[in-house]
């Protein structure tokens, strides 16, 4: 049985991988990666202390944040894929101009 301690290691490991990432990289697609792979690793701590406690009520709580995920793929792709074929570039310092 693996430590509970080891997964909230894996999973603040993977939150500050895409923590970094998200505010280094400069195209649209990579940051848009390493959100969701900030997200999964929330997913990895909730089910770490859920198993825990014992308690089944943080791993429901997953299944709605992956459902939401899975929501904003299908949102940001479409954003990012629609910016793209305007401004023929998703590097994020170019579409700063894009604000209201």
């Amino acid at each position: 049985m693996i430590p509970t301690e080891a997964v909230l290691a894996l999973s603040a490991a993977l939150f500050s991988i895409g923590l970094v990432g998200a505010i280094m990289r400069r195209t649209a697609v990579l940051v848009f990666l390493c959100v969701e792979l900030m997200l999964n690793a929330a997913n990895l701590a909730l089910v770490a202390f859920a198993r825990a406690w014992g308690d089944l009520q943080a791993q429901s709580a997953v299944f709605i944040v992956m459902t939401i995920a899975a929501a904003e793929v299908a949102i940001g792709l479409a954003i990012i894929v629609t910016v793209f074929r305007q401004r023929v570039s998703t590097n994020v310092d170019e579409l700063s101009g894009l604000k209201g």
